[in-house]
């Protein structure tokens, strides 16, 4: 037995606002739209980002992104129009830098990631 895909499923309240601001942040538009309440976006090759009305739930969710490099990271997503945090040093070479979605969700940039400390 194996897992092909994990995707990690945000709430929002608005699809249209969030729809709107996901294809900022990841600099192009849904990949999927399987139903009504819900867009997709392929960020990985099996790794996906569903976001979905949910208004009991909205603003809780909390994603990390591992990206190869967050500078450049950040500067493409500020060319988009929207501004990731400070970048704060972790711990053994690794940075952060969040950001939160119209509802609150937290989104976490991470650099300097590896599998192995």
């Amino acid at each position: 037995m194996s897992i092909d895909h994990v995707l990690a499923v945000v709430p929002v309240r608005d699809l249209t606002e969030a729809v709107q601001w996901y294809s900022s942040l990841f600099g192009r538009g849904p990949d999927n739209r399987p139903m009504v309440n819900l867009a997709e976006w392929r960020v990985t090759d099996t790794g996906w980002v569903q976001v979905t009305v949910d208004t009991r739930r909205a603003g809780q969710a909390l994603l990390n992104f591992a990206v190869d490099d967050l500078t450049t990271h950040r500067e493409a997503v500020g060319v988009r129009g929207l501004t990731l945090d400070v970048v704060v040093d972790a711990n053994k070479g690794v940075q952060l830098s969040s950001i939160s979605d119209p509802d609150g969700n937290t989104l976490t940039f991470i650099g300097g990631f590896r599998i192995h400390y």
